[in-house]
């Protein structure tokens, strides 16, 4: 194919794929509720600092164009919920939610702090596209489902090595996942974290495409869960 078509074809690719910002606003989602699930009575409960706390999802690109794409570092700070460590550490849970719309997008420190898979800058136009692709409503649906919500009370194993069995619901989808983390206790304080693959399909969600499927997201996503809590 002579240079100048794949210049055309490239353009293309990347205005559908979200690697340009969409004319027109995504329409704004409703602002975050309180937590809904109360926890327990007569247990210590730690309330998760929003501040010091953090999502970070890394999505790669896949199919046959997936050179004309990106791989994508996705953040989120505005985490609100709970955990309840009681003496037993088996009979824990917590709740956690994060609203979607709080997601950035290829922030240059995270990309950087990533790793070189995620070394290429990302241009403004790539970022508001990708970001809009991912709240619309065909992936997690923000206007309808403004909030992640995560909630686990099946806890097993030492605190350094735990698993939970969590329900996440995402974009009005319920899905059950067994999910590693790492506890530990301070003065007044618990820090909780967990680094795992998860795909999308499990949680109910397709991954984004274009031109049947030659440029695809990745099904498989790396989650990192950094959790600060404080009892309040």
């Amino acid at each position: 194919m002579p240079w100048n078509k794949w210049i055309i074809v490239a353009a293309f690719v990347c205005a559908a794929a979200g690697c340009r910002a969409p004319t027109g606003q995504l329409p704004q989602a409703p602002s975050p509720i309180a937590p809904s699930l109360a926890p327990p009575p007569a247990v210590p409960v730690y309330r998760i600092d929003t501040e010091r706390s953090q999502l970070r999802l890394l999505v790669y690109r896949s199919g046959p164009l997936a050179r004309l794409g990106h791989d994508h570092v996705i953040l989120a700070h505005g985490l609100a919920g709970w955990i309840a460590h009681p003496e037993k550490p088996g009979e824990a849970s917590f709740y956690l939610q994060i609203p979607v719309d709080d997601f950035v997008v290829d922030d240059p420190q995270a990309r950087a702090e990533a790793g070189p898979d995620f070394a290429e800058a990302v241009d403004d136009d790539a970022k508001a596209g990708t970001r809009h692709n991912m709240l619309s409503a065909a992936t997690l649906d923000a206007v309808l489902h403004p909030l992640i919500e995560i909630s686990g009370n099946a806890f097993a194993g030492a605190e350094t090595d735990m698993h939970a069995t969590v329900n996440v619901r995402v974009a009005g989808h319920d899905s059950t996942q067994v999910v590693p983390f790492r506890l530990r206790r301070s003065p007044g304080g618990l820090t909780a974290s967990a680094e795992f693959p998860l795909r999308q399909t499990d949680l109910g969600l397709t991954p984004f495409s274009v031109m049947m499927g030659a440029l695809r997201v990745e099904d498989q996503m790396q989650v990192t869960l950094s959790l600060v809590a404080s009892a309040r």
